[in-house]
C-alpha cells in the first residue's frame, strides 16, 4: 500500500523539539497538536500503565535507561513502568524492600528491556533440550512444552508509516493487533479494549515522524541543501517493496544500493562553520552506502548453516528510501542472539531441531526471536531490521539492548562481517547514524 504524504494534510503542523546526548530531535505531527486527550496517554487496563508509559516522547517514543533510573528514582519505584507482571525479570520477584525492587527491575533499569513470555509452538521443529535462566522464569513441561522468558526493548511508537514488520519477532498483523496485545498482556486489561478506542491510538501513532534535527558539532541538520529533520522525513515516499533486492517490489521500480542521500550535498564541504563534522556526516552516509562486505549464512536472506558468500552492503537489509529498515516483511539473523554475545544477566537456550533441513543441529541462543512464533528452525534468533530514524534518542541497541552506544553498533557490524573499518571510517559512520 502507498501513503500520501501527511505533509499535505491542510492542518497547522506542530513540531517539538526534544535533547539527546548528540544534540536534539524533534517529532513532527502534521496532523495538529498532540492530544491530550487520545487514549495512548491514558490507561486501558488495571495496572494504572498507558501506552506512553513505555513509548516516552522525549525517548524517542521508547524508554531509555538513564530515564527509566530518574522515573525509579523519582517515584521509589511505584511509577507505572515498575510492574512485576513484566517489568520485573519474573512476576514472582522480591520486591519488598527497595533494594529488592533494584534487582527485580535491573534489566529494566540497566538496559531497558521488558519480560516477554514466549510459549513454544505446538508444532515446532525443535525442543528445548536445555536452559541456563538465571531468574528462573521459564516454565517448561518438557522439552516441546513451556514458556520461554525473554527480555526485548519496546521499540519506538513513531514513524510507524514506515515498518514492514511490527514487533521484534513480526507477530503482530497490524497496528490494532499491536494495541489489544499492549493492553492486555502489559497494561494488564479485563478485556479488548472498544474499537475506537483502538482506532483513536492507531491514529496518533501513526500521524508521528521523528528524527534528528540538530547535532552538537554539525549545527543544524537541514542547512546547505541537506534534508535532516522529521519534516523532510514525512515527505518520504514508502509502500512495501519499494526497494526490494529480490524484485518484489509490485511497482517494479529499480533496486537501487543508494539508500540514503539526505547528506549528499555535504560531501567535500569547506564552507565554515562545522564544515569538518558536516563532510565526515556524509562521508559515513557514503560508507553505508557503498562499503562492500562478505555475507555467510545470514539467515532471513540466505539459507541457515549453508556456507553461502555473497557481497552484501548496509543497505542489503537496510533498503527502505532514506528510512533504512527493511521493505519487505522477513526477519533476519545478524548474529545479536549468540552464545558467544550472552551476558550474565540473560537467560540461554539450547534449542534441538527434531526434523526437516537441520534435524540434529542444535543453537544456543539469548532469544528464538521469531522461532517462537512460527517454529521453524530457519528461524531461530531472526529479528526485524528496524527503523534506522531517530537512533540517536534511544540507546541502547539491538533487540537485548546490547550495544550501549552507536559506536558499539559499528563495533559489532566491523568483527562479524570483517569489514575492515579504519578508526576514522567507524567515527564517521557514528557522526552519520546519530544524525538520523
Amino acid at each position: 500500500m502507498r501513503f500520501a504524504p501527511l505533509w499535505a494534510r491542510a492542518e497547522p503542523p506542530v513540531l517539538t523539539w526534544y535533547p539527546d546526548a548528540s544534540g536534539s530531535f524533534a517529532t513532527y505531527e502534521p496532523g495538529g497538536p498532540t492530544a491530550a486527550d487520545n487514549p495512548f496517554f491514558h490507561p486501558l487496563g488495571t495496572n494504572g500503565r498507558a501506552c506512553v508509559s513505555c513509548h516516552q516522547p522525549a525517548d524517542g517514543w521508547t524508554i531509555t535507561p538513564a530515564h527509566v533510573e530518574a522515573r525509579f528514582k523519582a517515584s521509589h519505584g511505584q511509577d507505572p513502568l515498575f510492574r512485576p507482571i513484566d517489568g520485573a525479570v519474573c512476576p514472582n520477584a522480591d520486591v519488598s524492600t527497595p533494594a529488592a525492587m533494584r534487582r527485580a527491575y535491573g534489566l529494566l533499569l540497566s538496559k531497558g528491556l521488558i519480560r516477554m513470555p514466549m510459549p513454544i509452538p505446538p508444532d515446532a521443529e525443535f525442543s528445548v533440550v536445555k536452559v541456563d535462566d538465571p531468574y528462573g522464569c521459564t516454565k517448561l513441561a518438557g522439552p516441546k512444552r513451556g514458556v520461554l522468558s525473554v527480555y526485548r526493548r519496546p521499540l519506538p511508537a513513531t514513524n510507524l508509516r514506515f515498518e514492514s514488520e511490527i514487533m521484534w519477532d513480526g507477530r503482530e498483523a497490524s497496528l490494532q493487533s499491536q494495541a489489544i496485545s499492549a493492553a492486555i498482556g502489559h497494561e494488564q486489561a479485563s478485556g479488548v479494549p472498544p474499537a475506537k478506542t483502538l482506532d483513536a491510538v492507531v491514529r496518533f501513532e501513526s500521524g508521528l515522524w521523528s528524527a534528528q534535527v540538530s547535532d552538537g558539532r554539525a549545527g543544524s541538520l537541514r542547512e546547505l541543501g541537506a534534508g535532516g529533520g522529521p519534516i523532510d522525513l514525512s515527505r518520504q515516499d514508502f509502500y512495501l517493496g519499494i526497494n526490494d533486492s529480490l524484485g518484489n517490489d509490485p511497482i517494479q521500480r529499480a533496486f537501487t544500493l543508494e539508500v540514503f542521500n539526505i547528506y549528499q550535498p555535504w560531501l567535500g564541504l569547506k564552507a565554515k562553520p562545522f564544515a569538518e563534522q558536516r563532510a565526515a556526516i556524509a562521508r559515513g552516509e557514503e560508507i553505508f552506502n557503498q562499503r562492500a562486505f562478505f555475507m555467510a549464512g545470514l539467515a532471513g536472506l540466505q539459507s541457515r548453516g549453508r556456507d553461502q558468500m555473497a557481497t552484501g552492503f548496509c543497505t542489503t537489509c537496510h533498503d527502505t528510501p532514506n528510512v533504512g529498515n527493511r521493505s519487505v516483511a522477513g526477519t533476519i539473523d545478524i548474529g545479536t542472539a549468540d552464545a558467544s554475545r550472552r551476558t550474565p544477566d540473560l537467560p540461554l537456550f539450547t534449542l534441538r531441531c527434531d526434523w526437516g533441513e537441520f534435524r540434529g543441529q542444535t543453537f544456543e541462543t539469548d532469544d528464538p526471536g521469531r522461532a517462537l512464533i512460527t517454529g521453524k528452525c530457519a528461524d531461530i534468533s531472526t529479528f526485524k531490521v528496524p527503523v534506522l530514524r531517530n537512533l540517536a534518542a534511544h540507546p541502547p541497541y539491538f533487540h537485548d539492548g546490547s550495544a550501549a552506544t552507536l559506536m558499539d553498533v559499528v563495533n559489532f557490524y566491523d568483527l562479524r562481517f570483517g569489514m575492515g573499518f579504519t578508526e576514522q571510517e567507524k567515527s564517521d559512520l557514528v557522526a552519520f547514524l546519530q544524525t538520523l
